[in-house]
């Protein structure tokens, strides 16, 4: 006898109700120990539908049944602990015990307002203080930790990203493209939320020096970022080369910057000075003489001489090479003029955080959407806090300068410490490209996480880049 269609529609109903809450959904399979590739094979759908369902709302698939009546079979062996019978209604019960006999009530004796019973005395007016008081401490705000800050914003991404799948019918590559407009407003509500908790708040509109004004819209403006651009001056690319040389990639290398000195109010003039390392912003230098052909200068492919302004993370940068650790410049820089505020190393942090676990978590899942989504918000929360239209609520090209500087002062350590564990530095570029020759792995961890490296890959057939080259002259 073929099945009624709607007793079915009636049943699917029922379960997709009974499990509307992706966090139950979730529950389920992980106290099955179960993987989403399991659970994805065994309803007729990818891993990353399954992780779609456990993170929003069921979308109307042909595989949807199957997936309901796995979670209510799953139910039934791992019920929720509210659904479990409770110990107590297992035991029989005591007999009732006689109530006790009625004793006559005395009736309160007349007069003006309620009767008062002389059990329960009125409270005098420190009893009254105090309740008011627990009242207040009741119904007083919460404070949230840091941690429960991050999950709730990172299930935030989770449903953002899930409404866009659900209203692309599924379609990744549109709820990609829907994701990428909504990168800016969302990253931004995101910094405001990180910043619930915090002991001070950061200035949005603070005037900013001449010196951050573009001439035009072609010209730069006075702070140079310290860009670098270098390759080994003796290395000829040739195909018999002697040399295999490896193109490494920093991972996130703008997300790792954001741990960096920003300034937290107005910027200060100064004229001359030490190096206040409480105090963050750009300064007026002499370039120091840089000796060392053979690996990239601290201060970028600058070839011009005379002052420049320089930012917060190249002077830091400048200071640690000149002490006697390095010895890398002959003298620290000497500061002509600074702008300068207030700073702190952790404004940006719990951003920071939420969006590494979440790129973290899209990178372990296989789940490109999310992905592509994380890496469009800490790449425009960057390139958008300056004259952009797209975005009005910060106004820091202050702050755009220095978390650039942090990403180019990083790639650099990451070229000196090849050098000095003994591998040939071929060229840096950017803010993530370094070529090497040598064992690159025993110098640098591979993977995906943001204190790791990783092969670059051709765009097209996906094969790691390398190539083989030779040094001339005095190198070879």
């Amino acid at each position: 006898m073929a099945e009624d269609p709607v007793a079915a529609l009636l049943a699917e109903a029922k379960l997709a109700a009974k499990f509307a809450d992706p966090g139950e959904r979730r529950r389920l399979r992980t106290a099955a120990g179960l993987s989403l590739e399991q659970v994805g094979k065994a309803v007729g759908v990818g891993r990353q539908t399954v992780s779609n369902w456990e993170s929003g709302s069921l979308s109307n698939s042909p595989a949807r049944g199957a997936y309901l009546r796995l979670l209510e079979g799953l139910a039934e062996i791992y019920p929720t602990p509210e659904a479990a019978p409770a110990a107590s209604a297992a035991r029989p019960s005591a007999p009732e015990a006689a109530p006790a006999p009625a004793t006559p009530q005395t009736a309160p004796a007349p007069g003006p307002g309620p009767a008062v019973s002389a059990a329960s005395p009125p409270e005098s007016p420190k009893a009254q203080a105090a309740r008011a008081a627990h009242t207040r401490h009741q119904n007083r705000r919460r404070t949230t930790t840091a941690e429960q800050t991050r999950s709730e914003l990172s299930e935030k991404i989770t449903a953002a990203v899930s409404t866009e799948l659900e209203r692309a019918g599924g379609d990744a590559d549109a709820a990609t493209g829907a994701l990428i407009k909504r990168a800016i407003p969302d990253v931004m509500a995101l910094f405001a939320a990180t910043r619930r908790t915090a002991r001070y708040e950061h200035t949005s509109y603070p005037r900013m020096p001449d010196i951050f004004t573009k001439p035009s819209k072609r010209e730069a403006d006075l702070i140079w970022e310290a860009r670098p651009s270098w390759r080994h001056p003796h290395l000829r690319r040739t195909p018999d080369g002697d040399l295999t040389v490896t193109v490494l990639d920093v991972n996130a290398a703008y997300l790792s910057a954001f741990k960096t000195w920003l300034p937290i109010g107005r910027l200060e003039h100064q004229q001359g000075g030490e190096h206040d390392r409480k105090r963050a912003g750009v300064y007026l230098i002499d370039p120091p003489a840089w000796r060392h052909p053979t690996g990239p200068s601290p201060l970028g492919d600058r070839e011009e001489s005379g002052p420049l302004w320089i930012t917060e993370p190249t002077m830091r940068l400048l200071l640690r090479i000149a002490g006697p650790k390095y010895g890398l410049i002959d003298a620290p820089p000497r500061i002509h003029e600074s702008w300068t505020s207030g700073a702190t190393e952790t404004l940006l942090d719990s951003l920071r955080q939420l969006l590494a676990d979440a790129r973290t978590n899209a990178i372990a899942a296989g789940d490109d959407v999310t992905l592509t989504y994380v890496k469009q918000m800490y790449a425009k929360f960057v390139s958008t806090l300056g004259e952009s239209p797209h975005n009005r609520e910060i106004v820091r090209p202050d702050w755009v300068h220095l978390i650039r500087s942090q990403a180019f002062a990083n790639l650099w350590w990451r070229a000196y410490k090849a050098a000095t564990a003994g591998l040939t530095v071929i060229t840096v570029a950017g803010t993530d490209e370094l070529h090497v020759a040598g064992h690159w792995r025993q110098v640098f961890t591979e993977g995906t996480g943001l204190a790791d490296m990783k092969v670059k890959t051709h765009p097209h057939t996906g094969e790691p880049v390398t190539y083989t080259a030779t040094l001339t002259g005095q190198d070879a």
